[in-house]
């Protein structure tokens, strides 16, 4: 595999306090060892395991469904694209035929991310929490039709908050298609452009999803 030119990092900061789902703890990054007295710097780290930038595995909304673990090195990897999402949002949807509008003319992708923009306004605020826009079981579908890997987004659910019955989640997670929440630095991306993406969640047994680091590299 040539090198890439350039690698993007779509990750949000991991820290103390960051803005997480409205009904789960803060996470807390807690220094324990500290070079001047212990000779090594370590830390502790207290959190939901979908708290930051996280993938949802299937087992998230399905019994029977693979967790992080059990997801293959090879589907956490493909040919991704940017859908450039910004000017197209009605209140908290994200409506199919801006999906549809923005999809690559020129290439299939594996993976596909969701540009809204809101990872510019994280923060713990009514409106990041509680307004982000996510997609409908009918993009969901869509979708599943696309025969895509990933989802993801840079907002804290593929379904909006409103959505408590989390449709969208599981109609993509009931056909083995993991989820990518609170991406970052989507604006670093062009549309129209195939990207390698990399997402990298941590290896944890019998885990529902995981904190993952996220790259796209250009060829």
């Amino acid at each position: 595999m040539p090198a890439a030119s350039k690698v993007h990092d779509l990750t949000a900061l991991f820290r103390t306090h960051m803005p997480v789902w409205p009904t789960a703890p803060l996470p807390v990054v807690e220094p324990v060892g500290f070079v001047p007295r212990d000779g090594y710097l370590v830390e502790r780290i207290t959190a939901f395991t979908h708290s930051g930038t996280h993938l949802d595995a299937p087992a998230h909304f399905l019994e029977s469904g693979r967790t992080v673990d059990q997801i293959p090195p090879a589907d956490l990897t493909g040919t991704g694209a940017v859908l450039d999402l910004r000017t197209e949002l009605k209140g908290s949807t994200i409506p199919l035929a801006a999906v549809q509008k923005h999809w690559p003319k020129n290439f299939s992708p594996e993976i596909v991310l969701l540009e809204t923009g809101w990872s510019h306004d994280r923060a713990p605020t009514k409106h990041y929490l509680y307004d982000f826009p996510g997609i409908e079981p009918g993009t969901a579908e869509w979708l599943v039709q696309k025969q895509v890997k990933g989802v993801g987004t840079d907002t804290l659910g593929i379904d909006p908050f409103s959505n408590s019955k989390f449709e969208a989640h599981k109609v993509l997670l009931g056909k083995g298609i993991w989820i990518l929440e609170a991406l970052d630095h989507l604006d670093s991306l062009q549309e129209g452009t195939a990207y390698t993406i990399v997402a990298a969640p941590l290896k944890l047994e019998g885990a529902s999803g995981a904190m993952s680091r996220v790259f796209a590299l250009e060829s």
